[in-house]
């Protein structure tokens, strides 16, 4: 079998509202358009891995079973939207962090690529036939580092800078890079 190609996209500011720190499954909600995304991703042949920096576990915020709570609650609702998460990687470090288990400088908090490679070698991936979708610098430049094929950079006020591409919201870069959805 040879390789295939993933999509890799950052949780919170691309898949749901960022309003720091998300844990908590009554603070989760879906950005508009985006479980949609996710579907005509896969469709199209992509694996879909969700990419995060957790830095509230380093914090002491929360914990990783909190994490892995809203991650189960994630994949069940979009199960019922016939799309399934091939993996999710997440970074629970920072160098300062409060909690002694995660302080540490890691190769796999973004912009470091660690967290796109790990996934690329468990899943079998081709990364320059990949694309990538963040919401901030630092996750174009993992996409860069990693050798991810195409990076978008995610948001009301995204300037490509760096990125091969800009859009408002996760949908629309879709509709951009496999062009607009067909309606049946």
């Amino acid at each position: 079998m040879s390789p295939r190609k993933a999509a890799f996209v950052d949780r919170d500011g691309v898949l749901n509202e960022d309003h720091g720190y998300v844990f908590r499954i009554e603070d989760f909600r879906w950005l508009p358009g985006a479980t949609g995304a996710l579907r005509r991703l896969q469709d199209a042949g992509y694996a879909l891995v969700v990419i995060t920096n957790q830095s509230g576990i380093a914090r002491g915020y929360y914990t990783p079973a909190d994490f892995e709570r809203l991650s189960a609650h994630m994949r069940d609702e979009l199960a019922a939207h016939g799309v399934r998460l091939d993996a999710i990687e997440y970074c629970p470090h920072l160098a300062d962090a409060s909690v002694a288990a995660y302080r540490r400088a890691c190769d796999c908090r973004k912009p470091a690529p660690g967290m796109i490679l790990r996934a690329a070698q468990a899943l079998d991936i081709d990364l320059a036939a990949s694309v990538l979708f963040g919401d901030k610098p630092g996750d174009i430049a993992a996409g860069r580092a990693a050798g991810v094929g195409s990076c978008w950079l995610i948001g009301d006020n995204a300037a490509p800078s760096g990125a091969d591409g800009a859009a408002p919201s996760l949908a629309q870069a879709v509709d951009a890079l496999l062009g607009p959805a067909r309606t049946r």
